[in-house]
């Protein structure tokens, strides 16, 4: 009796210990198992104008690409820019890029934004903040793994692990190793 009041305290706190960390995983796993679907830290904008005044093609300043960045849009932020082609000029903005055709004036603009909600759970997902963030999301390995535990056996007789709970366990241990005998 005593081992069955542990193990339901111990499935109770991690639970809510692990509450947050559960969401931001759910939310991100979710967003990036659809990165063909859409870019899940950025909304990424583009379109096209075609400048009618831009520097003739050869070697472009630093002042000569930021005078560019002012006559695309006042808000945009020079970073730095480089020529891939020889007749075409790229910049780089704070906010995106801007490729510049220096034969035609037409100009390709992408600017991003962060998505919010969705950068910052990638953010921790990516496990970005490294050292202090590794440790608290392998503690929240082992945790799922002792709530996974733990739950088994939070229920007696027919409902639980020794009747329907084993045929369900069954059936969620079969559906990833159908997976991955599938595709491996």
């Amino acid at each position: 009796m005593k081992l069955r009041k542990w193990n339901r305290i111990l499935h109770r706190d991690l639970g809510y210990i692990f509450f947050g960390m559960s969401i931001i995983y759910g939310l991100s796993g979710i967003a990036l198992n659809h990165l063909d679907d859409w870019n899940p830290d950025y909304i990424i904008k583009t379109y096209e104008i075609i400048l009618d005044e831009f520097p003739a093609p050869g070697a472009v300043s630093r002042e000569q690409a930021k005078d560019l960045v002012e006559k695309l849009d006042n808000d945009y932020q020079y970073k730095s820019h480089f020529f891939p082609r020889e007749n075409l000029l790229k910049i780089f903005l704070k906010q995106g890029s801007a490729t510049i055709n220096l034969e035609s004036g037409r100009t390709y603009i992408e600017i991003l934004k962060k998505r919010s909600v969705f950068h910052e759970v990638n953010f921790l997902h990516y496990n970005k903040p490294k050292k202090l963030w590794t440790w608290f999301s392998d503690a929240f390995a082992v945790a799922l793994i002792l709530m996974a535990i733990t739950g088994l056996f939070m229920i007696r007789g027919r409902k639980g692990i020794t009747g329907r709970g084993a045929w369900l366990t069954a059936v969620g241990i079969l559906i990833p190793l159908i997976f991955l005998l599938l595709y491996l």
